[in-house]
């Protein structure tokens, strides 16, 4: 008998795949969640949890950062202006005595 494939929500799971959901994923999920595309050009993230009877593909939230690419151009340019700073100091030799 083949396994019933079921595709619900995290918070619609019955009982044994909410089980069976905790002990796959002790940690967390965050590892293991796929990007699923549906047929109208959209998606939704999901993890796959096996039972007996059926399994499930299950849809679980995930948040994405969403930072602004200035943030990271500021932070670039302050590592480039670093860098030019150092290459502007002259490297003095010591001075070594020569004892003759």
């Amino acid at each position: 008998m083949e396994k019933k494939r079921i595709i619900i929500n995290l918070n619609n799971l019955p009982p044994d795949a909410l089980e069976a959901f905790r002990n796959k994923f002790p940690f967390g999920y965050n590892n293991f969640v796929m990007k699923v595309k549906t047929g109208n050009d959209s998606f939704f993230y999901a993890v796959t949890v096996d039972t007996n009877d059926a399994s499930y593909l299950v849809k679980v939230p995930v948040k994405i950062d969403q930072k602004s690419g200035k943030e990271d151009e500021d932070i670039f340019d302050d590592t480039s202006s670093m860098k030019e700073s150092e290459e502007n100091v002259e490297e003095e030799e010591p001075e070594i005595d020569k004892e003759d």
